[in-house]
Order: C-alpha cells, then sequence, then structure tokens
C-alpha cells in the first residue's frame, strides 16, 4: 500500500467543506467557548459578548468599569484609576480567570492577576466573557472563566479614528489610529494615551488633607497581516502598555506618597494554514511579560524597596482544527515556560506547563455537543486531568436548553508559594467540578435566560488573617443563578441582569472576601434621531473583606447617564456622568481598616472622529 492510497483513504474520512482563516470579527461568532468559531446562537456554554459599538456607546473610562456593568461579574479596587484591581466570575477567585489578548495570556506569575487598570478600552475591537470552568480547553487557572480580548485589526479600506475626551478629576485621553487592507496585506496601529489626577485611593484618617493618587498610560497595539496564498497567512502582533501610578499604604499613617509602574507587553507570530479542504492548523508563538515597581516605605508589608516584581512567559499553541464528516475535532499542543525575577527572595523562579487537547464540536439539526479533555504536565506539580462535556437543545426556533459539566485546576500563583512572611511551600492545587444548565429565549430582540451552576472548588487557596498565611480551604462551594432579560419598545431599549449567588467556605459557612450574595445591573437605552440617552443602574449587597466574615463592606447602588449624539457620519460626541447621587461606597479595605476610596460624582465628555468607509 503506497503513501497515495493511504492519503486517499484518509481523506475520505473528511468532509469536503473547508475553514476559512478564522475571523474573529463577525459580530454572529464566537470563538472562546470552544477555541473555534461557531454561531452565537449554537453556543453551549455561559458567554458574553461585548462589541465595539456597544464599548462606545457604554463610554466608561476604565476597562474595569465595563466589566462592574456585565452579568456573572464581580470587581473590586484598590482606589481610583491606576490602582490594583480584581474581578471575580461567578464567586471564583480573582486569579481563577485567563486573560487572554489577541490569545496571548496576560496573567501574572507572581500575582495569578492581570493589570486591568492598564487596559486601555481605546484598542478593544471585542471581548468575550466566558463563565465557567474551562481549563480543559485554556489549562491552568481557568475555574472562574476566561476573559477574551479582541484588539483592533485592519479590514477592508484603510480607515483613521481619533478620539480626545476630557473629564472630572482633570482627566484627559487622546487615542488615534489607521487600520485597512491593502492587496493581501492587513495591518492595524493603535496609540492611546490616557491622564487623569484622580482621587486619595485610601479615605485617609485626615480629612483636611488633600492627596490625589494621579495616573497616567500610553499603550500601543499593532498587528500586520500577510497572505501568501489561498487559505495561508502569516501574521505579527504586538502590544505594549505603560502605566504610572500614586497609590496609598497606611502602613504609615503619615505617609501617602507611594509610586508605582508597570508595563504589559507581548509579542507573537502567528501562522494559518489550510493546508488540505478538512485541516486547518494555527500556529502561535510569542513572548509576553509583566513588570511591576513600587516605591514605598518599608514596612511589615512590603520589606523591599523599591520592589520589582516581573514575569515573563513563553508561549508556544499550535492548534489543528479538522472537519469530519460529522461537526470538528480539534488537537492542540499548549506550553507555557513562566520566569519570575523578582527583589523577594524566591526559591523557585521558573515553571513549564505543557497541554495536550482533544475536543469535538458537532450540531446536528437541533441537537448540540461539545467535548473536551485535556491533560497537562505542570514541571512543578506533575500531571493533571481535566475534561468538559456539554449538551444543548432547541426545543423549538425561540427555545433552547443546555447541560454541561467541566473540571479544572489551577497552579499556586509564586507569591502564594513564596512571598516572605506570607508564602506557603506546602500548597497544593486548586481543582474544581462544576455543572451548570441554563434555558433561553430569543426572538428578534427580545431574550431570556437563566443560568445556574454549582462549582465545587478543592484546595481553594485563602489568605487566613489568623495565621498571616495563604492556605488551602479543605473545599469551597460556588453555586448560584443568573437571568438576563432584554426587549426593544421602539426606540426604547432595556436590557436587565441579575445574580444570586453562594460564594462560601464548606467548612465554616463564611462568605469568601468581597464577594456578595446579589448583584444587579439594568440598562435603559433610547434613541431619537441623532440622540442615543441612556442611563445605568447597579447595585451589589454587603460583602466581606476578610475570609472569617467580620469587617463588612456595606451595599451600595449607582445610577450612571449617557449620551451619546452624532453630529454627522464622521463626526460624534458622548458624555457620561457616573455616579450621580454622589454615593460614597467601598469595594475593598486595607489591612489597617481604611476603605479604598471609589469615584464620586464625575463627567466625561469626548468627542470621536472616524470618517465613514467611502
Amino acid at each position: 500500500m503506497n503513501k497515495t492510497i493511504i492519503a486517499g483513504a484518509i481523506s475520505l474520512l473528511f468532509t469536503q467543506a473547508s475553514f476559512a482563516v478564522e475571523n474573529i470579527e463577525l459580530d454572529d461568532v464566537v470563538v472562546t467557548a470552544a477555541r473555534v468559531p461557531q454561531p452565537r446562537e449554537s453556543v453551549i456554554a455561559d458567554v458574553t459578548v461585548i462589541s465595539r459599538e456597544e464599548i462606545e456607546r457604554a463610554g466608561q473610562f476604565t476597562f474595569i468599569e465595563l466589566l462592574q456593568a456585565q452579568p456573572g461579574v464581580e470587581v473590586s479596587s484598590n482606589g481610583g484609576a491606576g490602582t490594583a484591581s480584581s474581578v471575580f466570575l461567578r464567586g471564583a477567585n480573582a486569579n481563577h480567570v485567563v486573560v487572554l489578548v489577541d490569545g496571548m495570556r496576560m496573567n501574572s506569575a507572581t500575582t495569578g492577576q492581570t493589570t486591568f487598570e492598564n487596559i486601555p478600552l481605546a484598542q478593544i475591537e471585542r471581548i468575550e466573557i466566558l463563565r465557567g470552568p474551562a481549563s480543559s480547553l485554556y489549562g491552568q487557572d481557568a475555574i472562574g472563566g476566561v476573559i477574551q480580548i479582541f484588539t483592533k485589526k485592519g479590514n477592508g479600506d484603510p480607515k483613521f479614528y481619533a478620539n480626545l475626551g476630557y473629564g472630572t478629576y482633570n482627566t484627559k485621553l487622546a487615542e488615534a489610529g489607521v487600520r485597512g487592507k491593502i492587496n493581501d496585506t492587513s495591518f492595524a496601529l493603535n496609540v492611546s494615551a490616557q491622564d487623569t489626577d484622580s482621587f486619595s485611593a485610601v479615605r485617609s484618617h485626615a480629612a483636611n488633607v488633600k492627596d490625589d493618587d494621579g495616573y497616567r498610560n500610553l499603550a500601543i497595539t499593532a498587528n500586520l497581516s500577510q497572505k501568501l496564498a489561498e487559505g495561508h497567512e502569516i501574521g505579527i502582533q504586538f502590544l505594549n502598555s505603560e502605566g504610572y501610578s500614586h497609590f496609598d499604604n497606611s502602613d504609615n499613617l503619615t505617609d501617602f506618597s507611594s509610586k508605582g509602574r508597570s508595563t504589559q507587553q507581548s509579542i507573537a507570530l502567528t501562522s494559518n494554514n489550510q493546508f488540505s479542504s478538512f485541516w486547518l492548523s494555527k500556529l502561535r508563538v510569542g513572548f509576553s511579560q509583566d513588570k511591576s515597581r513600587s516605591w514605598d516605605e518599608i514596612s511589615f508589608f512590603n520589606p523591599f524597596n523599591p520592589s520589582r516584581f516581573d514575569t515573563k512567559q513563553t508561549q508556544i499553541n499550535w492548534q489543528n482544527d479538522f472537519a469530519l464528516p460529522i461537526g470538528t475535532l480539534t488537537l492542540m499542543y499548549d506550553r507555557l515556560e513562566d520566569e519570575v525575577d523578582t527583589t523577594a527572595d524566591f526559591p523557585e523562579k521558573n515553571r513549564t506547563n505543557e497541554g495536550y487537547v482533544a475536543s469535538y464540536l458537532a450540531n446536528v439539526g437541533a441537537h448540540s455537543l461539545n467535548l473536551s479533555l485535556r491533560e497537562d504536565h505542570n514541571s512543578q506539580f506533575g500531571g493533571q486531568l481535566t475534561g468538559g462535556v456539554g449538551y444543548g437543545y432547541q426545543i423549538n426556533p425561540n427555545w433552547r436548553v443546555t447541560a454541561s459539566y467541566g473540571s479544572a485546576f489551577k497552579a499556586p500563583i509564586f507569591n502564594e508559594l513564596y512571598f516572605p512572611f506570607f508564602g506557603n511551600p506546602k500548597l497544593a492545587p486548586e481543582k474544581s467540578d462544576n455543572i451548570e444548565a441554563s434555558v433561553r429565549y430569543q426572538e428578534g430582540a427580545r431574550f431570556a435566560s437563566a443560568t445556574i451552576y454549582d462549582n465545587h472548588v478543592r484546595n481553594l487557596i485563602a489568605f487566613d488573617l489568623s495565621t498571616f498565611l495563604a492556605n488551602n480551604i479543605n473545599k469551597a462551594q460556588l453555586k448560584g443563578l443568573t437571568l438576563t432579560a432584554g426587549d426593544q419598545f421602539g426606540n426604547l431599549s432595556v436590557q436587565a441582569s441579575a445574580d444570586v449567588q453562594s460564594a462560601k467556605d464548606d467548612e465554616t459557612d463564611n462568605l469568601l472576601p468581597r464577594r456578595a450574595n446579589r448583584t444587579g445591573k439594568l440598562n435603559i437605552a433610547y434613541d431619537y434621531q441623532d440622540w442615543r440617552l441612556g442611563a445605568e443602574f447597579l447595585a451589589s449587597s454587603k460583602r466581606y473583606n476578610n475570609l472569617e466574615n467580620t469587617d463588612v463592606l456595606g451595599g451600595y447602588s449607582l445610577v450612571n447617564f449617557t449620551t451619546n449624539y452624532t453630529i454627522n457620519q464622521d463626526w460624534s460626541v458622548l458624555a457620561r456622568l457616573n455616579n450621580v447621587f454622589d454615593k460614597h461606597y467601598a469595594l475593598a479595605r486595607d489591612f489597617n481598616g481604611f476603605d479604598y476610596n471609589t469615584p464620586g460624582s464625575n463627567l466625561f465628555v469626548s468627542v470621536r472622529w472616524e470618517p465613514s468607509s467611502k
């Protein structure tokens, strides 16, 4: 039997339907849920998609503000713009979220989190939020979910844009860029700059002391891709974001002059190759780094001055999608190499994780099926096996039900293991098992959904104030219900969501820190000629700042107004008034009992120029 016969026999196993080179910009396509493009109506997982149009209409100044308005999402922040922020998906820990920017991981190996405060909204084309365990597709850390960010790409005729904004706290924003396609070459270059005086990060003991903790940021994203032949394309992508911030350290009650600088950078080479009518290969090889510097007084909580925490990550992802007679089979190799450089004396500073993935996605009539299995080999913690299975059934054109199971794991981060005074080298990896089910309704612009989930996390890592160490909690349970609904009534559109959850330590029955039992979000917009008037309502019940549930963070409710005015096809004006009633509330509190401040009533106005396509 010669090679030609073998090749011919293999080809008969596959359909002749070919894949297009991945286009992640289509509004009706979701990529993150299964790592392959699929129609939004056939997605089994609990996913929210935020388009560029929605980002612009919302008018938020920071990425964390945009996330705060999404279902199943809670946030905390250590002050104003540029200060450390955390995102909780479905009550999971802040470092249980994998964050990807154009396919590249942006999580720090020392904190386990992403510096959301340094991600400029001006650079983003689209955001996909996948809620629920996803380690079987994305590897370690994805216990709570995945947030994937797609920056602006080139498509169509070359097009320029620019935006200028000014607001309260002497806040200034400038952004500009160009993107397009010339023959077989696509390109995009985006630059944005932010500057704000902000306000005092900590609610000071001395009310008469003026202490504005300012922030500035300069960010650049660029990408270039070249079509070599039909079905074959190579590219390069680049991101660099530099943030400079002031923040308060109340260890020294007379010194509120701490400063920090953080840098996020990534560069990657990509190759998309349609090797045959049934085989699409996608290779990404890249390097990312997260640098953090802070200048502060020496204290028990900060024994280094200045402190330095740098994470370097080498990433390789090779994904192969095969079109079968029924469905799509994906085989993937994933490698992540962590290297840490810090002023702290860590006994281990390198770690490697290799993952091998097989997944299957099929839509047959009213039925949808998604299977995934992944084996990870971690150089510190050995082998980890995770899997997922999801099923969806279209009852009729409007109603659909889904059910799924997923497991996940997270290797302890370097700070949890080795940070002086707080690290615990005896920590074990966290593991979770989640089941969920949903009912969804869609009829034109009218929609509604109910998703119930129950996620059991073993060896959850939490900071224990009684021992001042990171410890494995025997077991934690993250369970809840997410409700969403929306409709269009002529020129009036309404969207709402409500979350009822219990994220608690099973042994003590205490709620996990900074996570509420109830949150609600409501968005109302009215279009009249060239105007769009909007109102947002956000509400949260009380939370606890510590694991012992002795330090209460009160509930809060916020009202925000937005206005968009289209001057002509090229020019528009946006105004946003946040916290209309000037509510005082706290999302977090420091070790000395001081509340981290949140913005009072503030206004931001911007003017945008973007010539329409010819």
